[in-house]
């Protein structure tokens, strides 16, 4: 029974082909397929067909506190140069209480388009959060 319940989303793990660190939030996983309109002349239908056309990828985004010894994600943004770029498989897995991946999401080919520090604030009682913007070239899940 307790098979039908769905998972948290609070209990997850991102392998990203840097040091292990934790990340907490993780959002984008979004895969859509455009939509081709088209209209033969010879049709009966004064409509459109809708047909699918090419896959799309939304960007990825990691969110981490920023610590003072670790600095991979700068690392990995200053490493992508005009025509050399260090693309990474990713997986990010959704874990059971028995911390065993259940949903898997294989990331191909992913490299840091944007780096963010958010922002400081003098009054607030939050911890520093830094986030990395990945693109990438396409996602596949897996159930375990």
């Amino acid at each position: 029974m307790a098979t039908k319940y769905p998972l948290p989303k609070s209990h997850f793990r991102v392998d990203w082909g840097g040091t292990n660190i934790g990340f907490s939030e993780v959002t984008g996983l979004t895969v859509e397929h455009q939509v081709i309109e088209y209209r033969e002349g010879s049709s009966p239908d004064f409509s459109m067909i809708k047909m699918p056309g090419l896959r799309k990828y939304n960007n990825i985004t990691l969110k981490r506190g920023i610590t003072q010894t670790d600095s991979d994600f700068f690392k990995w943004l200053n490493s992508s140069a005009l025509n050399t770029i260090d693309r990474r498989d990713l997986t990010i897995s959704l874990l059971n209480q028995a911390h065993e991946p259940v949903v898997v999401w294989k990331v191909k080919n992913a490299w840091p388009s944007k780096m963010d520090s958010g922002s400081l604030d003098a009054k607030s009682n939050d911890v520093a959060i830094e986030s990395l913007e990945l693109v990438n070239e396409g996602i596949t899940v897996e159930f375990l």
